[in-house]
């Protein structure tokens, strides 16, 4: 039998009598109990807004992006993009053209938007795009002399279209040219095709429509803006992008999903760690109960601990008595509040205890549970109730025989 063990549990759960040291290592034990299982469920759930705003984003945004640094256009090389595919996570690689236009719509209301132009059998308009579409169009190609056009629905909504609309679209290349060359501004029209449905998470509104289109509305012949990359593994951008950059060299700047939406996502990770900062305030004020609870125990135990001290027991081991009495309050309140906070969160996932308005883009709070988060919690609740144990245990092993008798 250890006998450290052995003294620091009888020391700390008596059975004789409850005492006001028991009801103070009850207080503690609760409340770190309690902010385990909030800092669990609390990072838990912000993880599980960024997995749905991450992948609700990543419907528009690539896993990487490449643009030539410094240009706002690139030579389309066939070459560059086979050499792009051969590395082994890459799955797709998909040329765009972006830039702003101005929109004339029927009723002659006109607003400048981003247009997007892409291929037609690209990944992002078979796969992405079209899980957005309502009726699941997404027919760019010439018909009746007029190519096509994918609007957003706040598009739809603001300006009151409907399938097969025409919309004329003028590029500041156009107007530049009618403008020094004293002609007719050159008007791309299309006709809406369909619509996409996005929240706005981020702002603005982009319409798509067929390269080969763009390239005429923005006089881009062989030229393109850059292009998009999906791969095997989301998680493995960083990897990949700085294979790429080996690759390619520094001539062209290439960004990951997360590159391309870091405000968001560094305010979402803020949030996060900002929330787990001020959570552990509440493990702070129960573990100054553990201090005081452990101050008293030495107090009432300075008889016997003088006693012990006279046998033979060194300081150290004394300490060690008291680190052990801080270390399982600790493993009993880690212990409850992670199978409260995780069995909260796989409630959650489960059955959907807690919902959320309808106008949000889910139903209920959604959960994520990453081991390293629980990990993290784990043992800063740890760290604090090992540190909390460290004066009394200094006390404790200050104390000196004599003096432990004669004031008894």
């Amino acid at each position: 039998m250890n006998v450290i063990q052995f003294i620091s549990r009888r020391y700390l759960f008596s059975k004789k009598h409850i005492s006001l040291i028991s009801v103070l290592t009850s207080i503690s034990i609760a409340g770190i109990t309690i902010g385990t299982a909030l800092l669990i469920i609390i990072l838990s759930v912000f993880n599980g807004f960024f997995d749905v705003i991450r992948s609700y984003l990543l419907s528009f945004d690539p896993d990487i992006r490449v643009e030539l640094a410094g240009q706002p256009n690139m030579f389309y090389d066939p070459e560059l993009l086979d050499r792009v595919r051969e590395h082994p996570e890459v799955v797709s690689v998909a040329p765009y053209i972006e830039g702003k236009a101005m929109m004339v719509f029927q009723n002659g209301r006109n607003e400048v938007l981003t247009v997007r132009g892409i291929e037609s059998d690209s990944d992002i308009l078979t796969t992405q795009l079209a899980g957005l579409i309502a009726d699941g169009t997404t027919d760019l190609s010439v018909i009746d002399g007029r190519p096509g056009v994918i609007v957003s629905e706040s598009l739809v909504n603001r300006y009151r279209l409907d399938p097969n609309d025409e919309i004329a679209m003028l590029s500041p290349t156009g107007m530049r040219r009618a403008l020094t060359q004293f002609s007719a501004p050159r008007v791309s029209r299309f006709d809406v095709r369909s619509s996409y449905n996005m929240h706005q998470i981020v702002e603005g509104d982009v319409v798509y429509i067929d390269m080969t289109a763009a390239q005429r509305l923005f006089n881009m012949r062989n030229e393109i803006t850059g292009f998009d990359l999906q791969i095997k593994d989301t998680d493995r951008a960083e990897t990949v992008k700085a294979d790429l950059v080996k690759t390619l060299g520094e001539d062209y700047r290439i960004q990951t999903w997360y590159d391309l939406q870091k405000p968001l996502y560094d305010v979402m990770y803020l949030e996060k760690w900002g929330s787990y900062f001020i959570l552990m305030i509440i493990v702070l004020v129960a573990v100054l109960n553990i201090v005081g609870s452990l101050t008293m125990i030495v107090i009432q135990k300075k008889r016997d601990i003088g006693v012990l001290i006279s046998m033979g027991m060194t300081p150290k081991r004394i300490k060690n008595i008291f680190r052990s009495q801080g270390l399982q309050i600790g493993l009993i309140g880690c212990g409850l509040g992670g199978i409260l906070g995780i069995g909260m969160c796989l409630a959650q996932q489960e059955f959907s205890l807690f919902k959320l308005s309808s106008s949000f883009i889910i139903d209920a709070y959604p959960v994520t549970i990453r081991f390293f988060d629980v990990g993290i919690v784990l043992a800063g609740t740890m760290v604090l109730c090992l540190l909390a144990s460290w004066y009394p245990s200094v006390r404790a092993a200050s104390i000196q025989p004599a003096d432990a008798v004669r004031d008894e």
